[in-house]
Formats: structure tokens, C-alpha cells, sequence
């Protein structure tokens, strides 16, 4: 199984230092920033698969940089644990309204940093294949995050990745649109249902003509990928 990845963003050294230490014995990867400058630019070249980042930082805070990551669509579905002395609750709720998938106020302990990382990459990596699925030509490899129909590499959104596996590996099986947001939007996030729709639409206008029918729309229950016609 691939080592995820994860980026520390904290102006303070020793917190860093801290936190890799920790990580490493749990045999991730471990990138470190002590600026929010520093973070974007490891996040374009790298792609983390988390990020951890610390709200006070001199310059630009990590609320703003997570701001900014939830507004590029490339790094929109990015991971982010806010790490932060503010407890209050309406620094909490300002965190996971800037896209924060989770919030830990300082002091923390390594244990309870790894139960919540583990959570949210659970949460945000569906099922964490690592394997290549094959379904009639149309091919998808969770480690290179390519899809390709027949040899062609397909232009994917992130949501549009993450439905298309779950559904490849969930295959004949009907779930509701709620089941859906559950599993590949998490359980954490409120969208309408309508949503869904839009992004089925997106899948099956990505996978064109030789695998759109793939995705079978189940009236009165919901969808379904099944080769089966």
C-alpha cells in the first residue's frame, strides 16, 4: 500500500519537528512549511494527500490558505485538519466553514492527532484502493489518479474520480442519492441532493459514448454501475 503523504503547516519549528516525529513512526511521508506561502507552493509541486495546518501563522493565516485551497477546484477536495489554540466554538465553526475536514485545539496528544488523521483519510480517500479496477475498457488507477477508456486518458473533476470509484468498486448494487453523499462526500457535509444529479450528468458526459451507460439511473431509487443492460 502507497505511504500517504502529509504537509505540516506550522510557524514554529519545534511544533513541526513534533508532529513529524510522530508521523514517521507511522510510516507516512511528511512534508513541513513554516509560512502559508511555503505550504501552497509544496501543495502545487507534491499534491499531499493531507494537510495539517495551524491557524496563526505571520503573513497569511492558515484560515485564509484554506480559504484559498477551497476555492481552486484543483485543490478543492484537499484533506485539512486545522491545528490551533483557539477552543472556542466559534473558531471551530469558522475553521469548517473555511473547508476544514476536522479541528484540533492545541495541546493535542500524537494519539489523538493520528486517530483524527486516520479519520478524515477514511473519510476523503474512498476505501483506499490501491489497486487498478478494469470494467470493459474503462480503467481507473488509484495511484497515478488516471482514468482511461479504451487507452484514452478521460478528464475527470475530483468529485467525478471519487464517484467513478466508488461506483467501480460497488458495482450492481443500487444507492440513494443520500447513500451517495455519505459515502463519497462524507458524512459531514450538507448538499442537496440535486447535486448528485449534476455530477452523474458530469460523469457520464467524461466517459462518452463507449461507458456512459455504465451509470444506470434506477427510477424512484437512485443509481447504479452495472454492465449488465
Amino acid at each position: 500500500m502507497t505511504a500517504k503523504t502529509v504537509l505540516i503547516v506550522d510557524d514554529e519549528a519545534p511544533i513541526r519537528e513534533m508532529i513529524a516525529l510522530s508521523l514517521e513512526m507511522a510510516d507516512y511521508r511528511v512534508l513541513e512549511a513554516g509560512s502559508a506561502q511555503a505550504a501552497h507552493s509544496l501543495i502545487v509541486d507534491h499534491q499531499p494527500d493531507l494537510v495539517l495546518l495551524d491557524w496563526m501563522m505571520p503573513d497569511t493565516s492558515g484560515l485564509e490558505l484554506a480559504r484559498r485551497l477551497k476555492r481552486d477546484p484543483v485543490t478543492a477536495e484537499l484533506p485539512i485538519i486545522m491545528l490551533t489554540a483557539k477552543g472556542e466554538e466559534d473558531n471551530k465553526v469558522q475553521g469548517l466553514e473555511a473547508g476544514a475536514d476536522d479541528y484540533i485545539a492545541k495541546p493535542f496528544s500524537p494519539r489523538e492527532l493520528m486517530a483524527r488523521l486516520k479519520a478524515v483519510l477514511r473519510r476523503t480517500t474512498p476505501y483506499g484502493i490501491d489497486e487498478v479496477v478494469e470494467v470493459n475498457g474503462l480503467l481507473l488507477d488509484p495511484v497515478s489518479h488516471r482514468v482511461s477508456s479504451n487507452g484514452k486518458t478521460l478528464e475527470l473533476g475530483p468529485t467525478e474520480y471519487r464517484l467513478l470509484q466508488f461506483f467501480m468498486t460497488h458495482q450492481e448494487r443500487v444507492y440513494t442519492r443520500d447513500q451517495l453523499i455519505d459515502q463519497v462526500w462524507g458524512g459531514n457535509v450538507y448538499i442537496d441532493e440535486r447535486t448528485v444529479d449534476v455530477h452523474i450528468r458530469r460523469l457520464r458526459k467524461a466517459l462518452g459514448e463507449s461507458h456512459q451507460q455504465l451509470i444506470q439511473t434506477v427510477r424512484g431509487a437512485g443509481y447504479r454501475f452495472s454492465t449488465k443492460y
